[in-house]
């Protein structure tokens, strides 16, 4: 005879190994839960581009010098920057300074405030403008970043009033320079690096209105001549303690912050380095070398 007691335990046990199977199993659906056939997904409506107005500019009229690397553009902003009324400061790279909107509703809410992504961007640029301005006690400020040259689209959108100086150099000297500083250079990277300058500087010179064009020859060749001639283009008038730039101030001459060679920690002008008459160039820099009044 089977003992009740042991009976009731199997019962127990198999009970509970069924409550078990349950707690971990997933949870069935009643059959009239059960969907026949799953409704469609809305397709994703693409994003209206919401394109900000302009937004009022603390400065309204800065100044911008548009050249390839290794053009004379320190030697400029030296110049520029020993005048009583201008501030030159070092290369500020103002197109790598973003704005980023770390969350989905960001933007949104900057659209309620009339902004976007890009006037954000150009809000901020125009405060380090104003404040670098403000502190140097100058009305006039030049930025001479040569990459800026790369974007002057959006520098001549973000503001309309600002004023454009070209400072070109013979595009086969500007190659001759790059070459000589750098300790494995690649001369195919090298002249295309130049071209992109020189495409761009010259998309400048035929499109933007109003634009100053001096070049690194003239600017060391007759220094005087060309710093009057950037003052009235300016403004202002021209100052005699600007062509020696030495006795003044200028802060730090450092890589990726301008030229810091010898020859512009002398505190003098000094003759430009001319382009090898021999040297052969591109088809396409020969033209633009031409277009700009250089022999080739």
């Amino acid at each position: 005879m089977r003992d009740p007691r042991m009976s009731a335990i199997a019962k127990g046990l198999k009970r509970r190994g069924r409550l078990m199977a349950q707690a971990v199993s997933p949870p069935r659906k009643p059959l009239d839960a059960i969907p026949t056939q799953r409704p469609a997904r809305p397709l994703p409506q693409p994003a209206e581009a919401y394109v900000a107005p302009r937004a009022p500019r603390l400065v309204e009229s800065p100044v911008f010098v548009l050249s390839s690397v290794r053009s004379g553009s320190t030697l400029l902003r030296v110049l520029l920057n020993s005048h009583s009324r201008i501030r030159a400061p070092h290369e500020m790279h103002l197109r790598t300074v973003h704005v980023r909107m770390s969350r989905e509703f960001t933007a949104d809410a900057m659209k309620e405030l009339a902004l976007d992504r890009e006037e954000l961007e150009h809000v901020l640029w125009d405060r380090v403008l104003h404040l670098e301005l403000d502190r140097s006690g100058k009305d006039v400020i030049v930025d001479k970043t040569p990459p800026n040259t790369l974007i002057w689209p959006r520098l001549h959108r973000c503001w309309p009033e600002a004023r454009f100086v070209l400072l070109l150099r013979h595009p086969g000297a500007v190659i001759q320079s790059l070459t000589s500083r750098r300790a494995d250079p690649d001369h195919e990277a090298i002249q295309a690096e130049v071209l992109g300058y020189a495409e761009k500087l010259e998309e400048a010179r035929l499109n933007l209105p109003g634009v100053h064009v001096i070049t690194y020859e003239d600017l060391t060749a007759d220094p005087e001549r060309i710093t009057r001639g950037l003052c009235a283009y300016l403004g202002v008038p021209w100052e005699s303690g600007m062509l020696d730039y030495g006795k003044q101030d200028h802060g730090t001459f450092r890589p990726k912050l301008g030229d810091w060679s010898k020859e512009i920690r002398s505190g003098r002008i000094q003759a430009a380095r001319q382009a090898d008459p021999a040297a052969e160039l591109p088809p396409r820099l020969a033209e633009i070398a031409k277009a700009w009044g250089y022999p080739v």
